[in-house]
């Protein structure tokens, strides 16, 4: 999700290609061998497979509203806790039943004690580095926004400045657009269709 809108707010076109996690294609494995997604195979054959990577990649190309000039070690901070301890406890707290090393209410708190230096952060500006949309907001806001999913009464009842801040990007032009179903991709088939990025 995250990859798809760095690519549409830097204007890039590229072939898009959906795939089955449960039923994943032999190409996806020759172009990364970890099999996730996405995968980005730019023009010269370079493979980009972490979406954070996606996203720096796409503002290299082009950053009209400047989302990464400025603070760039705050943002860093924070894409770095998001894709390390808080996507750790996310992903315990939505699929609590399969981790029963602890307790649905543990991981949950684990996860609320990170939302709330958000909730805390949102309390003095609008958005997570100051006045102005940045790409630590866009690199977080998907993982907070299955965060608050998971209970979203909790959620909305605990981060009232959280939860302002993630409907204003689930409500923007940006995220809308770029959540257009496709067709699964099969194996041979050619056509636009999500695991191959290509820029053209």
């Amino acid at each position: 999700m995250r990859a798809r809108m760095a690519l549409a707010y830097s204007g890039i076109d590229y072939e898009h290609r959906e795939i089955l996690l449960s039923d994943r294609p032999e190409e996806l494995y020759s172009l990364s061998p970890k099999g996730t997604v996405p995968v980005l195979q730019l023009m010269d054959g370079t493979v980009i497979d972490e979406s954070i990577d996606v996203m720096k990649w796409a503002l290299s190309q082009s950053d009209p509203e400047y989302w990464y000039t400025e603070n760039i070690e705050m943002q860093n901070s924070l894409i770095d806790q998001n894709d390390g301890d808080y996507k750790k406890w996310l992903d315990k707290y939505k699929y609590h039943v399969r981790f029963k090393d602890g307790s649905y209410e543990e991981y949950q708190n684990a996860v609320g004690e990170i939302l709330t230096t958000y909730e805390s952060t949102l309390s003095n500006s609008s958005y997570l580095c100051g006045e102005k949309i940045t790409l630590a907001d866009m690199a977080l806001f998907p993982f907070v926004r299955q965060g608050a999913h998971v209970d979203l009464a909790w959620f909305q009842g605990e981060f009232l400045n959280l939860s302002n801040w993630l409907n204003s990007f689930k409500d923007s032009e940006l995220f809308l657009s770029i959540m257009k179903k496709y067709n699964v991709w099969n194996s041979g088939e050619t056509g636009i269709l999500i695991s191959e990025f290509i820029n053209p």
